[in-house]
């Protein structure tokens, strides 16, 4: 199969080796002057955990193949979309007419709801789901981790036959992907869980800082509660969820005591954070934002998350 991943950045680096490792043909689109700038090869040291628990470590230099141009009419069979969630309506609009035969899959952050997320895209055309891997750029290294079990969905109804053969990518490649049948839901709780965390990196520096700070992930259990009424007035039944609750159903101060020996003593757990050690990024203060923002036109009280509305100001120019 020919698979397009939509930009460098980390998950599509990840996942573009893992397919590439499967057998299949993979390239990278990036912008008009990009190229150069990434060179032909990513320098990678990735702990591969989809066949040991306690992962595999990769040190390599694997060669990639980019490009600048998407004309109407390529031949890739499958685009993977894994962009920052602000960015996907714009990524969405520049497939549109470039979408030739391929299947696009949706592979990351939503919080718009799914059917306008990716207008004008073709909802027949589109696959769902979420990485299950993660890490940074370091020192032009990228250190990351590979998890098994990547999450594939739909809002209710069977896959169909194209989202089918997306999954039968991801096992051929070694991956058993979960699949959830409210997917809509899925994401929206991810989102403000992302929020929470999100939250405490940005008021102490990054998420990297968080590692072993019991304090700090308790407030983010506390702020990631206090967002599930807010995922309910959107129209989501947590009822169906209830393994992605299950943290904030619990003690607080045992979640937060459990995740910081988790992210103090393993390894696949504390990549996690200190991957996330850019204090300038983006997504983690357009998360926070567009969650506050959603709280407030609903009406939703969200008293921890105002609190902190100054961490995720935007940046000074």
């Amino acid at each position: 199969m020919k698979i397009l991943l939509f930009g460098r950045g980390v998950i599509a680096t990840v996942y573009g080796w893992t397919l590439q490792r499967a057998g299949h043909e993979v390239e990278f689109y990036v912008r008009p002057g990009r190229a150069a700038t990434y060179g032909d090869a990513v320098d990678l040291d990735l702990i591969d955990a989809r066949r040991r628990p306690t992962g595999t470590r990769v040190v390599e230099r694997w060669p990639v193949r980019l490009r600048e141009e998407l004309p109407a009419d390529h031949d890739f069979d499958l685009i993977v979309l894994s962009v920052s969630h602000h960015r996907l309506a714009e990524a969405a609009a520049f497939l549109a007419p470039r979408l030739g035969n391929a299947t696009v899959l949706v592979f990351g952050n939503v919080w718009a709801d799914l059917e306008v997320a990716v207008a004008p895209l073709p909802l027949d055309r589109v696959a769902w789901g979420f990485p299950q891997a993660g890490g940074g750029f370091r020192d032009g290294v990228l250190r990351g981790a590979i998890l098994p079990r990547p999450i594939f969905g739909t809002t209710g109804r069977p896959p169909t036959q194209r989202e089918l053969a997306v999954r039968q990518v991801f096992r051929d490649a070694g991956f058993r992907p979960r699949e959830h049948p409210d997917l809509r839901g899925w994401l929206w709780i991810h989102f403000v869980s992302d929020a929470g965390m999100f939250v405490q990196g940005l008021r102490l520096g990054s998420l990297a800082d968080l590692v072993g700070r019991r304090d700090a992930l308790r407030e983010a259990m506390l702020v990631g509660r206090e967002l599930l009424p807010l995922v309910e007035a959107r129209g989501v039944d947590l009822r169906r969820h209830r393994a992605s609750t299950l943290r904030y159903r619990l003690p607080a101060w045992l979640v937060a005591t459990g995740l910081a020996w988790a992210v103090s003593h393993v390894a696949l757990a504390r990549l996690s954070l200190e991957a996330h050690d850019d204090p300038g990024a983006a997504e983690p203060r357009e998360v926070c934002r567009d969650t506050l923002a959603e709280a407030r036109r609903l009406g939703v009280a969200v008293p921890r998350l105002e609190a902190a509305e100054p961490s995720f100001a935007p940046l000074s120019i």
